[in-house]
């Protein structure tokens, strides 16, 4: 019998966003490239692929969320492992076209639960402040990025086989710490709800970031897919490319603590503003983007803007929501990430198809910054009656 505790380690959410984000950075960058120039399949195919592999993905967090506020949350991590798992290691026999588009399905499914149950564990943390355990959540998930990509772009040379291989060592070693530390008894969905119903308001402002959330990474997955193909065709390598990654991420791992610290000061909705502008406003530099170093220079305020306005996101989400909800709307959130990583790529492989790279840039550019707006005003009329009130 394990032993059993009241909630998760900090250590044990770093270790479990990590090494999840590890294992699915090996697979993004990846099937795009993959599909397209050793498949021989399509962008829009490609698309459609990670579109599939997405909308598991949702099926997934919206899952993991029920099972999380219903049923049993350690269970449910170790089931969505296991589902991420057992796929993983058939690639590593079996991956040719249609196989390995029918396998990613099962991953995506498999993601989706383990995702948002670590991030509903995360929000029952009671002994640490939730904005500093989502923080520490978010470096976790970049440095699992960080390390997933600079592997999969060294490794992609010897063999899609390996980069197989090394992505089930990492939902191996995840299912161990899964079992060494999440077999905890959470009190919280046991209790009355202590602050309340949530206000309608409230819920429509969850909604309305859910959105955002939506836009944003609707918009970041081009920098998993289509600006991987782009900068290929520009004559920069594919290892160069999966350098910017190994810069993001170290910027976010080495560069968050100061951010936090600078951002405390602050209300968190407003460094969530402040860093979501500056990370749309780096898209716009894409469309002028035609050597490595400009590529780089956008990577750079890009993740500036990532790792100020980003790691807030699920801890207002929290804040918003009740008690007895965590589950539900941190499911809501991930579903957010995971529909807009869905979208991304078939519309980035569409729009290209049919007009260009540029079009594409802009597009996006003004998709997130009216999904901005919209939670900007709602905010302010929602403090507007708060003020009223008092």
């Amino acid at each position: 019998m394990w032993k059993t505790k009241q909630e998760v380690s900090l250590l044990g959410i770093l270790a479990a966003t990590l090494l999840l984000n590890a294992a699915a950075a090996c697979m993004w960058p990846l099937t795009t490239v993959y599909m397209h120039n050793q498949l021989h399949q399509s962008l829009t195919l490609a698309g459609i692929a990670l579109l599939g592999m997405s909308l598991c993905m949702i099926l997934g967090n919206w899952l993991g969320g029920w099972l999380f506020d219903h049923w049993s949350p350690f269970k449910s991590a170790l089931i969505g492992t296991l589902c991420s798992l057992i796929p993983m290691v058939t690639l590593i026999f079996f991956h040719g076209w249609p196989i390995f588009g029918i396998l990613l399905l099962f991953i995506g499914l498999g993601d989706g639960v383990v995702m948002t149950v670590v991030n509903s564990f995360a929000a029952n943390v009671k002994s640490i402040a939730s904005r500093k355990v989502f923080n520490y959540l978010y470096i976790g998930m970049n440095l699992g990025v960080v390390i997933g990509t600079l592997m999969v772009g060294y490794l992609m040379d010897h063999g899609v086989v390996l980069v197989f291989i090394v992505a089930s060592l990492f939902y191996l070693v995840l299912l161990v710490v899964l079992l060494a530390d999440f077999n905890v008894q959470l009190t919280t969905q046991q209790h009355e709800r202590e602050q309340g119903p949530i206000k309608p308001a409230h819920i429509r402002l969850i909604w309305l970031i859910a959105a955002m959330v939506f836009c944003l990474y609707l918009s970041y997955t081009l920098w998993e897919s289509v600006i991987s193909v782009h900068m290929v065709n520009l004559g920069i390598s594919f290892e160069k490319y999966s350098l910017l990654w190994t810069l993001n991420g170290l910027m976010i791992v080495f560069g968050q603590p100061l951010a936090n610290r600078i951002g405390a000061n602050f209300k968190m909705s407003h460094q969530i503003f402040a860093g979501t502008l500056v990370f749309i406003l780096s898209f716009l530099l894409l469309v002028f983007d035609r050597t490595y170093t400009m590529f780089v220079v956008t990577m750079v305020i890009l993740t500036l803007g990532e790792m100020t306005g980003f790691p807030g996101m699920p801890a207002w989400i929290d804040s918003l929501a009740g008690d007895n909800d965590k589950g539900k709307f941190q499911g809501i959130y991930n579903m957010a990430i995971s529909f807009g990583r869905a979208i991304g790529p078939l519309y980035g492989g569409l729009l290209i198809e049919y007009s260009s790279y540029q079009m594409l840039f802009w597009s996006v550019t003004l998709l997130m910054l009216i999904s901005l707006g919209a939670v900007m005003l709602h905010n302010r009329q929602i403090q507007r009656r708060r003020i009223k009130q008092d």
